[in-house]
């Protein structure tokens, strides 16, 4: 692809983790990548690494949560790189606690991140999709979606993103615009790190007990999810919009 006909994607929490090898994976599909995350000096390991891949990329600093942030970066990134015609909503942070023990800053912060967060970065880049008769959208949703003991915000965040990527695809599919979701079960990132240190359990005894219970017997990896959204990112996913992927090593409920 030449710079004039590349796809330009927009990858959201993109410095590390699955973010990270999303971004990593578009690019070398052949996009441009805008790595996106809250300090944009903690993109440069991504974008260095598509850089010396041989990809363009860009690093780009925005609170997700926060509607003037989004929308310039979202028009910093169509005069830099190219109309983004690519949305991966990965942003997300925990904030976990049984209900009871649970603050309306906790609640609020999770479903600002996650859901708010997904909704204000599709709607400022939906008009170049729909300039172009074609995008792709993935959001990231999680197997917390069906519920899990003391993630109450988490949980309903990610399930709110199931209901707005189904309606996403409603509203613009007649667009030439998919939207999918992808919902991994435990993948081995700093953030399920973090959260075995806060059960005080080693990481490695975490991620053993929950391969024994994946059927595949091994915990997820961000390139498992980073090859999902390369499918529903391709030319040849035009036909899967309104789905939602478990990507969790075996058959959910």
């Amino acid at each position: 692809m030449t710079d004039g006909n590349q796809r330009v994607a927009v990858v959201s929490g993109a410095a590390r983790g699955i973010g990270a090898a999303i971004a990593k994976r578009l690019a070398s599909d052949g996009l441009a990548v805008a790595v996106l995350d809250l300090d944009e000096s903690s993109c440069g390991a991504t974008v260095s690494a598509i850089r010396d891949a041989g990809g363009r990329a860009l690093a780009v600093g925005a609170d997700v949560s926060d509607e003037a942030s989004v929308e310039a970066s979202v028009d910093r990134i169509a005069g830099e790189l190219g109309a983004p015609t690519v949305v991966v909503n990965n942003a997300g942070i925990t904030r976990d606690n049984l209900l009871f023990k649970m603050s309306v800053d906790d609640w609020d912060a999770v479903m600002n991140v996650h859901l708010r967060g997904a909704f204000l970065l599709t709607r400022a880049a939906q008009k170049y999709m729909v300039e172009q008769k074609w995008g792709r959208i993935v959001n990231l949703s999680s197997i917390s979606a069906l519920g899990n003991r003391g993630q109450v915000n988490y949980s309903a965040a990610k399930a709110g993103i199931q209901g707005l990527t189904k309606t996403l695809a409603l509203e613009l599919g007649p667009f030439g615009v998919t939207a999918n979701a992808i919902a991994p079960g435990f993948i081995a990132t700093e953030m399920t790190a973090a959260t075995a240190e806060r059960l005080g359990v080693s990481f490695d005894d975490f991620m053993a007990a929950a391969a024994a219970e994946t059927p595949v017997r091994r915990v997820g990896l961000p390139e498992d999810i980073a090859h999902t959204a390369s499918f529903l990112i391709s030319e040849g996913a035009g036909f899967v919009s309104g789905q939602v992927i478990y990507v969790a090593g075996g058959p959910k409920d």
